[in-house]
């Protein structure tokens, strides 16, 4: 196979996309005949730098590539670990066509608005020398996997809310209500219902050391700056939301908070309950949610936003229509997946039903064996093996546990034995080291507001 003049190998091409393009596959492809050396610095918060070394071609006959290649290499960075400052050193062209893209009127209009919103600044796009790279400053702080004292643990979710006291480790008490948060647009109503499940949990122990909370959402600190939760709220009421969460805490005592992403929180919850490190968690429901503890059980504060990350380099890719790009995660690991796959399977879906009930349709025909059924997980599998080996490229991974409604009943089970089979045949030794993987029994047990609660660090 062959892709702007670079050849690559696919051996299990996915049954209902033989177009599919992994950016991973095609990348380690790329590289072995890139010898110009250049850098790639994201700078990001609290003047956090981090630094990547690669190579491109550098010849006019494969200056489309290059691009392509670097372009790519720069989006999958902005979404998996952020930033607003980009430095591409060593080739020019490329940095001035990225400066381009990275506008208001570019093709990546959509990505410069949405770090806009996050850092409340314009992001910058550096042409630089080689040897003015800027030195990685990475200055990580590692948060989760605290058990000590008496805590909250809170998960946010968008149709109920839950909250759990913890006294050192063990759940004492949990609650779940549902509440509108997607529909409210007053920060009030959020707030109230915040601090109720606060108060409630904190009644329930002799005293309150720390909170965790667990929410959907890019969250820079404690403060949401971009979130589903409040996407009723004018951006104009923002400050509000974004104090949300210390001004609910400061209402308990003063002790410390730690808010993360509901992706991040899930793989601290795999990491508890199979106790080990290295772990990226996956979750397919209405999107692609993503995930990742380190080697030390630790949430790093990356973005970690995946299903707007590149996957699929192919022209014709399905369009994500938030984010306007072309192959990105959440058009392969979620709902939408399955209903984009169903015609090429045979399957003709209600356009009526809404896209949860277009996807328990397919389920219920895979659970009675259906082989246009059994087509589209198969698929996946397939999209899951290939992009294994992407973010294997980007993230130090062990273990991937596979999480969401997509990944329920058979048409899970089908979606790993497919990509746990390509894994062993096409790339032994990332199945030797990587484990893709359902949640055991221990893990769900731990829960998302418990594993919240672990979240801060106690003062002493």
């Amino acid at each position: 196979m062959q892709y702007l003049g670079i050849s690559y190998e696919m051996k299990h091409a996915p049954k209902l996309d033989p177009t599919f393009i992994p950016f991973g596959v095609w990348r380690e492809a790329y590289l072995k005949g890139a010898a110009q050396p250049i850098a790639i610095a994201v700078e990001r918060e609290a003047g956090k730098v981090s630094v990547h070394h690669t190579k491109i071609y550098g010849t006019p006959e494969m200056a489309e590539a290059d691009y392509r290649y670097v372009e790519r290499y720069v989006k999958f960075l902005l979404w998996s670990i952020g930033g607003f400052r980009v430095s591409v050193c060593g080739c020019s062209d490329i940095a001035k066509k990225l400066a381009a893209a990275y506008t208001p009127e570019g093709e990546r209009h959509f990505d410069h608005e949405f770090v806009g919103q996050l850092y409340e600044r314009e992001i910058e796009i550096l042409d630089l020398p080689l040897e003015a790279c800027p030195a990685a400053n990475e200055k990580a702080q590692p948060m989760g996997g605290h058990t000590d004292g008496c805590r909250i643990g809170f998960d946010a979710g968008g149709s109920d809310r839950k909250v759990s006291a913890v006294i050192d480790g063990e759940c004492v008490y949990s609650e779940e209500v549902v509440w509108f948060p997607k529909i409210n647009e007053d920060p009030d109503y959020h707030y109230g219902h915040i601090l109720d499940a606060f108060r409630t949990a904190a009644s329930k122990m002799p005293r309150v050391d720390a909170i965790g909370v667990s929410s959907a959402g890019v969250f820079i600190g404690n403060a949401p700056m971009v979130a589903s939760l409040f996407i009723k709220v004018p951006r104009s009421n923002w400050e509000k939301v974004k104090t949300i969460y210390d001004r609910a805490a400061a209402e308990i005592g003063n002790v410390p908070i730690v808010v993360a992403n509901d992706g991040d929180v899930s793989a601290l919850a795999g990491a508890m309950g199979l106790g080990v490190g290295n772990i990226m968690g996956i979750a397919m429901g209405t999107s692609e949610a993503v995930g990742y503890v380190d080697k030390d059980k630790n949430v790093m504060g990356w973005l970690n936003e995946l299903a707007f990350a590149p996957v699929d380099l192919q022209a014709g890719a399905m369009q994500d229509e938030w984010s306007t790009d072309y192959g990105v995660g959440c058009k392969y690991f979620s709902q939408d997946a399955v209903i984009k796959l169903a015609p090429f399977a045979g399957i003709e879906l209600d356009p009526a039903l809404s896209p949860a009930e277009k996807l328990k349709v397919v389920q219920a025909l895979m659970a009675e064996d259906d082989e246009r059924a059994k087509a589209i997980y198969e698929t996946i599998g397939a999209y899951l093996a290939y992009t294994v080996v992407l973010y294997s490229q980007f993230y130090d991974i062990e273990h991937m546990m596979m999480l969401g409604r997509v990944m329920s009943g058979k048409g899970g089970d089908t979606i790993l034995s497919v990509c746990n089979a390509i894994l062993a045949d096409e790339f032994p030794a990332l199945a030797k080291k990587v484990e893709v993987m359902l949640p055991d029994e221990k893990t769900r047990r731990v829960g998302q507001s418990v594993a919240a609660a672990t979240l801060p660090e106690i003062r002493k």
